[in-house]
């Protein structure tokens, strides 16, 4: 008899809300999550905001230049300070309710109407930890910053100098199926004869060549079908090559999940990320964003449209079938199924999963 067959996960991991929240707290609030990119706050004072659960951080850049990250509660009465998705502060971050002010810094600068000996040094806003990778910021949703593990160790990526590269386009999907399900489904190319007919045209779907999975990441390179230069709406490249690459990185793009929640595409003229903000155990929002070379994306004659519709087109193909899984796992006819040889990716993310959860 062979070994013994890999099956996928119990229905609970998808379709059980209370095991949702718990996972939450072992995925989103007990490991880095990437919040997004640096170039999002390029100034002093720009800042973009992130919720997961019931948490919400604030993500800024300080006088000095470095980004921070806070958490959005005034230490007066526990205000949610920020509403916008993004916005500037003027040399201060103000509370909507009592007017407590602080410093970029998080350093509490006034308090009205306390007394006399109030402290202000006392009450800083709660830092969250914070970090830039290759020009993607992450966080830490603890607030003892102090004692955070360091980031893991991630793949090598320097030759396509992701911090030069700056947002294109931005699309926010809401997607009614659980987190891991995306995560699952972007790891695996054997659904794309039937469910990316155009992919498929541009990439053979056997032809992944994938790494070693670790506990922090999995991921590997596809290369191209004969006569296809990128993943565009006909193969076809419209911009020049990312510096630093070398040939064979100039004929594939490589495809690797950060877990938990930054898919990383990187293509010979461009980076496609996709970030997954849980919702719901059935309902995540995904933030899908398209970078370039900063010194292309506002040259005369640079285009974006294609490239921007054929993700769009499969990006949408790819909820859809997603949803479809949501569906099917969630009925009491649901039980685990047999894993093909060729699933390995999706089986090591699912033990990482199930040991999280001592299963």
């Amino acid at each position: 008899m062979g070994p013994a067959m890999r099956s996928t996960l119990p229905r609970r991991f998808y379709a059980d809300p209370d095991f949702y929240r718990a996972e939450l707290e072992r995925f989103y609030f007990d490991r880095w999550i990437c919040a997004g990119r640096a170039d999002q706050i390029p100034n002093a004072g720009d800042y973009f905001t992130r919720t997961i659960g019931d948490e919400s951080v604030i993500v800024s850049r300080d006088a000095s230049g470095s980004a921070r990250a806070f958490f959005n509660v005034c230490r007066h009465r526990g205000t949610r300070i920020c509403e916008a998705a993004d916005g500037h502060f003027a040399g201060r971050i103000q509370c909507p309710y009592h007017a407590w002010t602080y410093d970029l810094d998080g350093t509490l600068l006034a308090a009205p109407h306390m007394p006399p000996d109030f402290c202000r040094d006392d009450y800083p806003l709660k830092r969250a930890g914070c970090t830039v990778w290759e020009g993607h910021v992450f966080v830490f949703l603890r607030p003892s910053p102090s004692d955070l593990p360091d980031l893991p160790d991630l793949p090598d990526f320097s030759p396509y100098a992701m911090a030069d590269l700056r947002l294109g386009r931005r699309i926010v999907y809401d997607v009614h199926a659980n987190w891991k399900l995306i995560v699952l489904n972007y790891n695996e190319c054997l659904h794309c004869p039937l469910i990316h007919p155009a992919l498929n045209r541009l990439h053979h779907y056997l032809g992944a060549d994938n790494a070693e999975p670790t506990a922090d990441y999995c991921g590997g390179a596809m290369g191209f079908n004969p006569g296809v230069e990128t993943m565009s709406v006909d193969g076809k490249r419209r911009r020049p090559f990312l510096p630093g690459l070398n040939g064979a990185q100039r004929q594939q793009v490589v495809y690797y999940s950060i877990y938990p929640n930054l898919l990383l595409s990187l293509h010979p003229d461009y980076l496609l990320t996709h970030t997954l903000w849980p919702r719901a155990h059935d309902r995540t929002e995904i933030v899908c964003e398209w970078h370039f070379h900063r010194d292309v994306i506002g040259a005369a004659g640079f285009q974006i449209d294609d490239v921007v519709e054929f993700w769009d087109t499969t990006n949408r193909e790819d909820w859809r079938i997603s949803e479809l899984s949501q569906l099917g796992i969630q009925s009491r006819a649901y039980e685990p199924g047999p894993y093909s040889m060729r699933e390995a990716l999706l089986w090591s993310f699912d033990e990482i999963v199930r040991r999280s959860a001592g299963s």
